[in-house]
């Protein structure tokens, strides 16, 4: 019987990978300018390196108005506000985005945010809410003299839901190089002594596992995950802490846990990062859905900013 049920999971779940794509319409993509080429960020040239990234936005923003993309445009200029700090920017296609909330110069303790699918330039401001939470969450709970900032990452073209690449590793594996860079990067900027989280929501777990071998990170907290394409927490090959959560409403429950190789592409995740097996470090995300886990109040916001702080004897378990 449990071979049965295996047999059919994998089959719906491979069929959807080939029939999804079907019913799902590419966007036109708006046109940018190639985003500006800098020097790899130091404490030193920070200031400089968000200026030229808020340039870069406002350039795409008339590019999109005179495209006649008025979303795409409105996006962009609120990327170009002064008070943006933005360590990369890249309006071409979906768009990347790389934002700073607070002072990453002199942080203590960092978190970066990893988003999954459908995450784009023309919907960052829902992503950057989840920053947002985050980062109102530390400031208010870090110790006397310990300074923070969260780092929104939307460095990869993240895959759509209704897509045959959400199924599959190849977009994680494209993105995981540029994760690495980035926490090269934090490293030359914050010093060593920063402790630095990766908090990975949805297929952004794919990506963080994809990184995650030697990565020079203390904890990786991954929520809502279809899986990471391991079958185990010490298969990622990291010195960091595994941390996993799945609120009690998350339809990503429903997702079959399997993986199989079709025609040369892995098709799903594996190992359920919740379950017994898998080896992180579960704690309690509460009762809310998929797009929950940063609410404020929630019990998962409340146990990511433990994380972050440190304050790992205070997280609560499952």
């Amino acid at each position: 019987m449990g071979y049965r049920w295996r047999r059919a999971a994998l089959a719906v779940l491979v069929a959807s990978a080939v029939t999804l794509p079907v019913v799902g319409a590419a966007r036109p993509r708006t046109p940018a300018p190639p985003p500006v080429t800098l020097a790899p960020p130091t404490a030193a040239t920070l200031d400089a390196a968000y200026a030229a990234h808020r340039a870069d936005a406002q350039a795409a923003a008339r590019m999109a108005a005179d495209h006649g993309d008025r979303r795409r445009a409105a996006a962009d200029r609120a990327l170009a506000d002064p008070a943006r700090q933005l360590l990369a920017f890249d309006g071409r296609g979906p768009g990347r985005v790389t934002e700073v909330l607070g002072d990453l110069a002199h942080a203590d303790r960092v978190a970066v945010l990893v988003p999954g699918s459908d995450t784009g330039i023309d919907t960052y401001g829902r992503f950057r809410a989840t920053a947002e939470a985050l980062h109102a969450r530390l400031v208010r709970e870090a110790p006397a003299g310990i300074r923070t900032a969260v780092v929104a990452w939307l460095g990869y073209e993240t895959p759509g839901t209704v897509t045959a690449a959400v199924a599959t590793t190849g977009p994680a594996d494209r993105a995981a190089p540029e994760l690495r860079s980035l926490v090269d990067d934090l490293r030359t900027v914050s010093g060593p002594r920063a402790h630095v989280s990766l908090i990975c929501h949805s297929y952004g777990s794919v990506v963080c596992a994809r990184a995650a071998a030697g990565l020079d990170v203390d904890d990786i907290a991954v929520v809502g995950s279809p899986g990471t394409g391991a079958d185990t927490a010490a298969a990622l090959r990291t010195r960091a802490r595994i941390w996993a959560a799945r609120g009690a409403d998350d339809w990503v429950a429903n997702v079959p846990h399997l993986s199989a190789d079709l025609f040369g592409t892995t098709v799903g995740f594996g190992t359920d990062p919740v379950a017994p097996e898998f080896g992180a470090r579960v704690f309690t995300a509460g009762d809310g859905g998929h797009g929950d886990y940063f609410a404020p109040g929630s019990p998962s916001l409340t146990n990511l900013t433990r994380i972050v702080l440190g304050r790992t004897t205070a997280v609560t378990r499952d």
